[in-house]
């Protein structure tokens, strides 16, 4: 039996062992929280390392910088297929906005670039043939900034490539997606493209291995601009630079039509693409980065109010507006030393003509909107026409 001495040295002994337990796995916590902080500065330090690894790849070099090795060459008909893999990727280059840049200095510095802002190597026949198409309206001043950095990254890139700015005429609500379905209807009436870039004249790239030739689904070039901190805003994004094939083009109806002003539009274009059966292909994050110009909502670009409503309506109307649907008329069309300008009327919500609410019979018939059929036989009339 116990006694009561007997039973205070197992009491003390049981709270030594507790003591012990407890100190050890106070040290046990303690040496966790002191590796947790260790941690955390580590991954600071790294993310530090990183961030600035970050700037220091996206300030980059000059995207002029090796382009000098380039010299126009007589033309030959047994030029060599250019490499896979261009010799003259630099990576990353920097962008700024220089103050009293002019397009007769974006002109001299690309020399080889021919009238309609069309090019190809001098010393090798390209591996691909791309289209540029900028819907436009009164942003000149963001164009030059463009044209200053696109033509030298598409020659780094060994591409044959033309540049297409379709200007929208008049002051009525722009139309972003309907002006990029007329690039794409009047680029292949000139020629047999593989690959259209559907581009926002406001967006620059940064990084020349962002590769400008089509993949076997739609691809989503814009995935990391700087507006949204360099990070895709959400999965089904396709704005600001997007490629298509002429056949995923296509397959989809292209864009919509109905779209009058700002946003909406690129949802809608995600949407049909999932519909079309294909899936979106992006560039890595750290490649596909672009600099956006900085402006406000352009005057006749107001938000569109009906945007949300359209694109819940998607899935019933993307096979009835589109390429199939498009009405407009070309105005002019002028060969510029660095781009083609295609100038367009595409018309209301009310159509490419609204009929007047009265109709006075002196003044004769309402004017009536190009036939979509004969645009279509124009198209496949030139096909059959050879190119020079």
């Amino acid at each position: 039996m116990f006694t009561l001495q007997s039973k205070w040295r197992y009491l003390v002994m049981f709270l030594g062992v507790q003591l012990v337990v407890m100190a050890l796995l106070s040290r046990e916590g303690y040496q966790r929280r002191v590796s947790y902080f260790f941690r955390i500065f580590r991954r600071t330090d790294h993310g530090t390392s990183a961030h600035g690894a970050r700037n220091a790849t996206t300030t980059g070099g000059d995207v002029y910088a090796n382009l000098s090795v380039l010299v126009r060459t007589p033309a030959k008909e047994d030029l060599p297929l250019c490499p896979k893999k261009s010799p003259l990727i630099g990576g990353p280059f920097r962008v700024t906005f220089p103050s009293g840049l002019t397009l007769a200095q974006v002109e001299q510095r690309n020399p080889l670039v021919t009238r309609g802002g069309r090019y190809r190597p001098p010393n090798c026949e390209a591996r691909h043939r791309t289209a540029i198409i900028i819907p436009h309206r009164n942003r000149e001043h963001h164009l030059k900034f463009l044209l200053y950095y696109l033509h030298p990254f598409l020659q780094r890139q060994q591409l044959d490539y033309g540049i297409y700015i379709i200007h929208q005429a008049g002051e009525y609500t722009f139309n972003r997606a309907k002006l990029m379905n007329v690039g794409f209807r009047e680029a292949m009436r000139e020629e047999e493209w593989d690959c259209l870039f559907f581009h926002d004249v406001d967006l620059i790239p940064e990084d020349d291995r962002n590769s400008y030739t089509c993949d076997l689904f739609p691809k989503h070039a814009a995935i990391a601009m700087d507006k949204f901190g360099y990070k895709l805003p959400y999965k089904m994004y396709f704005g600001g630079v997007s490629a298509l094939t002429p056949l995923q083009y296509l397959k989809m109806n292209g864009f919509p039509n109905n779209y009058w002003g700002w946003g909406g539009e690129d949802d809608d274009i995600g949407i049909r693409v999932s519909l079309g059966g294909m899936a979106i292909s992006r560039p890595s994050l750290n490649i596909g980065r672009y600099k956006m110009i900085k402006h406000k909502l352009d005057e006749g670009n107001e938000r569109n109010p009906e945007r949300f409503n359209m694109l819940a309506k998607t899935r019933q109307t993307w096979k009835l507006d589109g390429m199939n649907s498009l009405e407009y008329e070309v105005i002019s069309r002028a060969y510029m030393p660095l781009y083609t300008n295609i100038t367009v009327n595409v018309g209301t919500e009310e159509g490419l003509h609204p009929a007047p609410k009265t109709l006075d019979p002196a003044e004769g018939d309402t004017p009536k909107s190009a036939s979509i059929n004969a645009d279509k036989e124009m198209i496949a009339e030139d096909k059959k026409t050879p190119r020079l």
